[in-house]
């Protein structure tokens, strides 16, 4: 569904990692300059338990994406040995 402008002025969720997992002040920024006012219900406690999470929700995703390209690598690897090894 396609929200324009006009629909609404205030954006509402309830933790801000709904909004998004790191970023959101850009996100905040953006909305602003549109006219529209973010409010989050559930604020964390303070900024190092929120950094703290982004921090490890990164650090997955890079650790995920890499323990992906040595499993390429390594299934790339089996193939190419299977096609140099004499057939029988």
């Amino acid at each position: 569904m396609l929200f324009l402008k006009d629909d609404y002025d205030i954006l509402l969720v309830e933790h801000k990692d709904r909004l998004g997992r790191f970023g959101t002040h850009y996100i905040d920024i953006l909305l602003k300059r549109l006219g529209v006012n973010l409010e989050v219900v559930n604020l964390a406690d303070n900024g190092r338990d929120e950094l703290m999470q982004d921090l490890v929700a990164i650090i997955t995703s890079f650790a995920a994406r890499l323990y992906g390209q040595r499993r390429a690598k390594r299934k790339t690897e089996k193939i190419v040995e299977a096609l140099n090894s004499p057939t029988d």
